[in-house]
């Protein structure tokens, strides 16, 4: 009996071994499926965010960009990589004029948990945006709204706005400024006139060469209500500038010539339609105001090369 439980262990210990050898055979390559599951998966990981830092850096050149100064590109797309991802650098930026874009990478180390046991300690990640920026072309403004490009010259002499002194525009029908129509009044051509609405709400889609229809009244189309209007004071909206007009009440028309930033400080028109304190008063249906530089990053706007530089820019990420 000794030399049979003696037998036992004497083949249960070489088993013991064996096992051990085999664990030690499959050690290595379980790590390494462990470094492909864990190790490339943060790899992904930091390059999604990675990605975000390099948008984020794009977008903030592209601004600075689009309002005619560019400043200091790499030291901007560095603030914004870093704000993203503390452990990414950002690459100098690089401008091209086809399209009008800039372009911003990052990278960033990343070290790994598994992978230094088949020899990867760490491996660099990147991340590359673009935006492309110009002026508007076409989109939906979110007042019933359009100025002459006339009441744009007077207030801006033509250059790229800057003069945050807010000016009093008047509707077409009380607006008797010679230099933009008939001393009589009458014409649409003037300071600014309301246009009809779309379907549903205030806001009014239009593009570049479109025709706006006139509205006659003297306050807001149909759609928009006192608080639509008030929601929009302090604000800066985009606005269509027509060139040319025509007809007379409901069938008078606008062309759109480009599109401007306004400022919207105040207004007085029929009924709940006003400011307080009252811009204008008695018979006089006005708006007060400033055209000034602006960006617009949402999808609602779109931009074009060919389209008239009014102070206003859209922004696109384009990849």
């Amino acid at each position: 009996m000794q030399r049979l439980t003696s037998r036992v262990r004497a083949r249960l210990a070489g088993e013991h071994g064996a096992t051990a050898v085999v664990f030690a055979l499959l050690l290595v390559p379980m790590l390494g499926f462990a470094a492909i599951a864990v190790d490339i998966g943060a790899l992904y990981a930091e390059r999604a965010r990675l990605q975000v830092a390099a948008d984020a850096a794009a977008i903030a050149v592209a601004q600075d960009c689009s309002r005619g100064n560019c400043g200091d590109m790499l030291a901007t797309a560095q603030e914004l990589i870093t704000l993203n991802d503390p452990t990414g650098t950002a690459g100098q930026p690089v401008l091209s004029s086809d399209p009008l874009s800039v372009t911003v990478t990052g990278g960033a180390p990343k070290e790994h948990w598994f992978a230094p046991v088949i020899g990867h300690d760490s491996s660099q990640v990147s991340a590359t945006a673009t935006v492309g920026w110009g002026a508007p072309s076409r989109g939906t403004a979110v007042l019933p709204l359009a100025f002459s490009y006339c009441a744009f010259l007077k207030q801006t002499g033509g250059a790229v706005p800057s003069n945050e002194t807010p000016q009093k525009l008047n509707l077409t029908k009380t607006d008797g400024a010679p230099e933009c129509h008939s001393p009589s009044g009458n014409q649409i051509p003037g300071g600014f006139g309301f246009v009809t609405t779309g379907a549903g709400g205030c806001g009014t889609a239009s593009q570049i060469d479109g025709i706006l229809q006139s509205d006659p009244g003297e306050s807001p189309s149909n759609g928009c209500t006192a608080a639509d209007f008030a929601s929009y004071v302090g604000q800066t909206v985009l606005l269509p500038i027509f060139d040319e007009a025509g007809g007379t009440g409901s069938g008078g028309w606008y062309r759109v010539y480009g599109y401007a930033a306004f400022r919207l400080t105040g207004y007085s028109f029929t009924g709940q339609f006003k400011t307080s304190p009252q811009p204008c008063s008695g018979n006089e249906r006005c708006i007060t105001g400033y055209f000034t530089r602006f960006v617009e990053l949402s999808d609602a706007w779109n931009y074009s090369p060919d389209a008239p530089q009014m102070g206003a820019s859209i922004l696109r990420l384009i990849r």
